[in-house]
């Protein structure tokens, strides 16, 4: 039961701002949680991927494969050429067109690491659109050796 000693108005005028205190609070909380729940969601786990399944999109023109033999070597097209050479090699394929799609083609045992060292030298030098080769689904009843960029 609430009293009203003086005839007139309140001391305290009505606060009428919100207090974002407690949003705040709540917001750095889920900030913290999702903090600490992200890294959880990311697991490495050794997986076997599938071979593609899809058709073949159509090509415009003579593609530009690059090429990592299982000893580690390179080749554009049929050329040899080291990784250092490789984005003056891509300039003088591509006529310094740095929107051309390259074709990566790798022989199964090279280890990942290093097909991803091509592909960022590549990136580094301006090229962005990047495909891979992969062989044919063998239940198509197409040549399963002809790569499918």
């Amino acid at each position: 039961m609430a009293v009203k000693l003086s005839g007139g108005e309140d001391d305290l005028p009505a606060n009428t701002e919100i207090n974002i205190t407690p949003f705040i609070d709540v917001m750095l909380v889920l900030l913290i949680i999702f903090m600490v729940a992200a890294p959880l969601s990311t697991v490495d786990v050794p997986v076997e991927l599938p071979v593609a399944t899809a058709k073949p999109a159509p090509r415009v023109g003579e593609p530009i494969i690059v090429t990592v033999k299982s000893d580690l070597s390179l080749l554009i097209g049929e050329n040899p050429i080291t990784l250092d050479a490789l984005p003056m090699e891509l300039d003088i394929a591509t006529m310094i067109k740095r929107d051309t799609r390259i074709y990566i083609s790798a022989d199964r045992s090279v280890p990942y690491g290093e097909v991803m060292a091509v592909m960022n030298r590549m990136r580094g030098s301006g090229y962005l659109k990047i495909g891979l080769v992969g062989l044919e689904d063998e239940a198509q009843g197409e040549d399963t050796k002809a790569p499918t960029p």
